[in-house]
């Protein structure tokens, strides 16, 4: 993932304090810690190749990563369907493949068609394909993910309120702006926050050196949506894991005042040591918010470093 990323001697310079709950937090968590919070915790992709040896086994073919990958993990953030929607045949093979755990949940993003290239003008053709497409996903969709380009911004509010208005009222849906202007002016962070509030949709939370500004701290619904970005290698025991324990802290800060659901998935630039951040981080979920989600499961030979 190359969002937010910065030099690798920069990365000790930067300030990765999580800023206080933002205002439209403070209005939608009201309540009290609830019996049964759910937890979901994944990836971006189960295609790494570098994960043979470490989470798969050395000799996993392809086409078999996903039914691996999910002895794992109990959600992905399904970064393939933005680049083209496949065929309901393929969607209805990996949700066979889910089909071992009972929990899983697949988030899909939306196709760039609608995002990117239509930037949700005249969309419906290819927002009424989107759909149609995850539906076959079942009772294993999870919330879907809207990621808008850098380009979009303020000024086409009445763009996306419409675009948002006229989808299905009952769709599970976070939606992640990344143009600076939203969260630099506070009337318009205010009117797009608000109004994801009355449309009972969330707002992704992105947290990547890069980028503080999309570390808003604002939640439309009480459900949490955060995209963990790593810096990896040496940064992953020296601010990787630091990062993680402060999610940790204002998670269960939420949780108290009625969280339902949490949504937590790790990227790194350079992939290959995902499991091992997601590892620590299912650790801390446990052992602070009292999640149930089971640790991963390291090849033998590897645990001695990560078990």
């Amino acid at each position: 993932m190359e969002f937010g990323r910065v030099e690798t001697n920069e990365i000790n310079e930067v300030d990765f304090t999580l800023p206080p709950d933002g205002t439209q937090t403070l209005l939608t968590l009201t309540g009290n810690r609830i019996e049964e919070p759910k937890f979901f915790v994944g990836c971006a992709k189960w295609g790494r190749k570098e994960w043979l040896n470490l989470i798969y086994p050395p000799k996993t073919k392809e086409k078999d990563f996903l039914g691996e990958y999910v002895r794992h993990f109990n959600s992905i953030e399904l970064n393939a369907v933005f680049y083209g929607i496949p065929k309901e045949e393929q969607i209805l093979k990996w949700k066979e493949m889910a089909d071992k755990r009972e929990d899983f949940l697949f988030c899909p993003k939306f196709s760039r068609a609608i995002t990117h290239i239509k930037r949700l003008n005249n969309a419906q053709a290819e927002t009424d394909l989107y759909l149609k497409a995850i539906s076959a996903f079942g009772d294993k969709l999870g919330p879907c993910f809207l990621q808008l380009g850098d380009n979009f911004g303020p000024k086409n509010l009445p763009v996306l309120q419409q675009y948002l208005e006229a989808l299905p009222r009952d769709f599970n849906l976070f939606l992640e702006v990344r143009h600076a202007d939203w969260f630099a002016n506070p009337k318009d962070r205010k009117s797009l926050f608000s109004l994801l509030a009355d449309l009972k949709i969330g707002a992704a939370i992105t947290d990547a050196s890069g980028r503080r500004d999309c570390v808003h701290m604002e939640l439309p619904t009480p459900k949490a949506f955060i995209r963990f970005v790593g810096n990896g290698g040496k940064f992953l025991d020296n601010s990787d894991k630091k990062r993680v324990d402060d999610w940790i802290e204002r998670l269960d800060v939420w949780l108290d005042k009625g969280l339902e659901e949490i949504y937590f998935f790790l990227h790194q630039h350079d992939e290959s040591d995902t499991p091992i951040i997601a590892d620590y981080t299912i650790e801390k979920f446990k052992e602070k918010l009292g999640s149930k989600l089971p640790r991963i499961h390291f090849l033998e030979q590897q645990g001695g470093l990560f078990g």
